[in-house]
């Protein structure tokens, strides 16, 4: 029996419901012991909007070093850095500006994320299918046959991108950033997630 090969693609969008920012805080001192003390002044108010709702750290670490000038010890530093999520969109706007009002060393995000993809995922495997079946009925008609049942559907990797998914919100090494006037520079509506399925469906040709 004659069969045709075809591939779908699905492409659906979502507006994202999630936000993930990384953050970084580094202080100096002679010790190390008061490199940690001046970090832990640092991040003291941070840590408090972060055990807010809506608000998760995915993760924390901590970083304490010597600074040396050749063999001489010459102070110490200490750092540290967070990957945070924010289910809530509504504490998007005092979450980063709690963050900027702390100085960090580095920030940048947010990188937007869907919470649950499932129902998009389903909606963009309808969509490859029936580009798949479009693609073999043309191919069918082409022959001037008929386009049979389904023989074998094979899937493809969904993929899951949002555009301008990664927006740097700031980047320095010290000084006040001025919170009200960059604040209300910035574009901080959820973005849009792009869901992608892909399949390869194989069917029969019927004269």
């Amino acid at each position: 029996m004659a069969e045709v090969v075809t591939k779908g693609v699905g492409k659906v969008e979502r507006t994202a419901d999630r936000a993930e920012v990384q953050v970084g805080f580094e202080t100096a001192g002679s010790t190390r012991g008061e490199a940690v003390d001046a970090l832990t002044a640092r991040v003291a108010g941070v840590e408090a909007v972060l055990a807010g709702p809506g608000v998760e750290v995915r993760s924390r670490q901590l970083h304490v070093h010597d600074n040396w000038d050749g063999k001489r010890r010459s102070g110490s530093r200490a750092a540290q850095n967070y990957v945070v999520r924010v289910d809530d969109l509504t504490r998007l706007d005092e979450l980063l500006a709690a963050l900027v009002t702390a100085e960090p060393g580095w920030l940048g995000g947010p990188n937007w994320q869907l919470a649950d993809d499932s129902e998009a995922v389903r909606a963009a495997q309808r969509e490859a299918v029936a580009d798949a079946r479009r693609r073999a009925e043309g191919y069918a008609g082409a022959l001037g046959a008929r386009l049979g049942p389904l023989h074998r559907l094979a899937d493809g990797d969904a993929e899951t991108w949002a555009a301008d998914s990664s927006r740097t919100m700031a980047a320095y090494g010290g000084g006040s950033p001025g919170v009200g006037p960059e604040m209300g520079r910035l574009n901080l509506e959820a973005q849009q997630i792009t869901v992608v399925v892909r399949c390869t469906a194989t069917w029969s040709l019927l004269d």
